[in-house]
């Protein structure tokens, strides 16, 4: 990898939502290999877990496919392929994530600290994803609006029948 250049800034894509369900619940479905294969896809794709370990140094392996199959994924094909491992596990208010897709692309060579925090919440929880270092070749609209729809998904999970979305993305 290539040092730093000076005077890079950090890139950093944040979002959040409020979630109808309690910490307890939503940290459940950020560490169950089935929950985030049905929840974290964005809009638009489908996701397998190949295996999945969650302790502090284990991680996971996903493949998201697009539901286009016209559209090309990082990964080759229509696919992004993930490898991801758990940093911290502060149950029930902290994933840390080290995150990588695997791709020849060097535009999407890295590894980015993906932070979930969830905080309790007269409406339920308030969810957040921070994602730091995100590789220059990760479109940060298009990461946004995937952040924003996997938070409306992880809503959708937990929460009661007909929770929708209000996630909101930002940027720093």
């Amino acid at each position: 990898m290539a040092p730093p250049t000076i005077g890079a800034v950090e890139r950093i894509d944040e979002a959040h939502r409020v979630v109808p369900a309690s910490p307890e619940a939503v940290y459940a479905a950020l560490t169950d290999a089935r929950a985030r294969a049905s929840w974290l896809p964005p809009t638009g794709m489908t996701a397998t877990v190949e295996w999945f370990d969650a302790r502090p140094g284990g991680g996971y392996r996903m493949v998201l496919a697009y539901d286009d199959v016209a559209q090309r994924g990082k990964s080759g094909d229509n696919r992004d392929v993930v490898e991801v491992r758990f940093v911290e596990l502060l149950a029930p208010r902290r994933v840390v994530e080290a995150a990588g897709f695997v791709s020849d692309d060097p535009d999407l060579a890295g590894t980015m600290t993906m932070t979930w925090t969830v905080e309790p919440h007269p409406d339920g929880s308030l969810v957040a994803i921070e994602a730091r270092d995100v590789p220059p070749g990760i479109d940060r609209r298009e990461h946004l609006t995937a952040f924003a729809s996997s938070l409306d998904h992880l809503a959708e999970h937990v929460g009661p029948p007909g929770s929708r979305g209000d996630a909101v993305a930002g940027e720093e």
